[in-house]
């Protein structure tokens, strides 16, 4: 059986579980990171020599970066999300790669970190318009990517919309301004509708939430 290492709230731990249970593959989540703590550990170490989450073992594969996880995930047992072909593949990659470089770090480190993670009265509210405004401008690139195709890489769900939907819970649900966006609104509406999706992405962040943010 698949056992992820890494607490249900982590941004970078949700799509590897998203993943799994979209393709009805049989796993295990164990608490690691954050107040679950156990990353500190020389078994742990062993694993993701980072002490970092998630950390996957199946079979005789033990791995660490959730990107490569996902890819590892469904070239193993999900060919519907990344095919083998290296043309068709190609797109996915691309817009992959694209959620987690540009999307995550906005969403994520800058506007989900100064409006969850940090008290009010220390939050450095320049860096944060700053990321609000730049969230703005990447959105719609991805809203016009989403008027084209039902999905961020083509016609069908691939593992670029596992990796960029799993921000859209924390973007769509933080408070702060949203630019009109009608093709992504509806895109997240459907992915709202997946049960894998409610069950592993749409996970209360107030746990996280430090005291007086």
């Amino acid at each position: 059986m698949i056992t992820v290492y890494g607490r249900n709230t982590s941004s970078n731990v949700q799509p590897v579980i998203w993943l799994l249970s979209e393709l009805n593959l049989p796993h295990k989540r164990i608490d690691a990171g954050g107040s679950f703590g156990g990353t500190d550990t020389p078994e742990y170490r062993k694993m993701n020599p980072m002490g970092l989450i998630p950390s996957l073992e199946d079979d005789d594969v033990t791995m660490f970066e959730s990107q490569a996880i996902m890819r590892y995930i469904a070239g193993r047992h999900g060919e519907e999300f990344w095919p083998t072909d290296p043309i068709t593949r190609a797109p996915i990659d691309q817009w992959m790669e694209w959620a987690k470089t540009t999307i995550a770090p906005n969403v994520v480190y800058k506007v989900f970190w100064q409006l969850i993670r940090t008290p009010a009265t220390n939050r450095d509210h320049a860096a944060l318009e700053e990321a609000v405004l730049a969230l703005r401008h990447i959105m719609f690139i991805a809203d016009d990517q989403l008027s084209k195709n039902d999905w961020l890489a083509g016609d069908t769900m691939s593992l670029a919309d596992i990796s960029f939907g799993a921000q859209l819970f924390r973007y769509f649900t933080l408070p702060f301004e949203r630019a009109e966006l009608p093709a992504l609104s509806a895109y997240y509406s459907r992915l709202t509708e997946r049960p894998a999706y409610a069950e592993h992405v749409m996970v209360s962040y107030e746990s996280l939430r430090a005291p007086g943010a």
